[in-house]
């Protein structure tokens, strides 16, 4: 095995991001919470999702693999890093990936609403 000065950096990059998605599994957002409560188990359209789901150089929210679907919940952070979320959603989406983001509010206040515009892009 490699000493962990000459392990590749993508070979680290993504152990750091597997240790970084398990660390946010384990404390999830209110929101969060929420919708992974109404995603988890195939309840929603039959479809698994996963959550801090490692993907490329990101962390996806919730990611479908059946449908390349990827959910962001925004918190208050999001709206001082607008151009870096485009970004990042540009090109994941250039690799087949649909990202759907919701707010904290909006999953809080109207969970229902957020479920049916998951439910209408599986």
């Amino acid at each position: 095995m490699l000493s962990p000065s000459k392990k590749k950096p993508a070979v680290v990059l993504q152990q750091k991001l597997h240790y970084i998605s398990k660390q946010l599994r384990n404390k999830p957002t209110a929101a969060e919470n929420l919708l992974w409560q109404k995603l988890k188990g195939k309840q929603l359209c039959g479809k698994k999702f996963r959550r801090q789901y490692p993907l490329y150089s990101y962390i996806a929210d919730f990611y479908c693999h059946d449908k390349k679907l990827l959910i962001e919940v925004d918190g208050e952070i999001h709206k001082q890093q607008q151009t870096k979320d485009t970004n990042r959603d540009q090109m994941l989406h250039e690799y087949g990936y649909y990202t759907l983001r919701f707010t904290n509010a909006d999953i809080l206040n109207n969970i229902n609403s957020v479920l049916t515009i998951i439910t209408k892009n599986l």
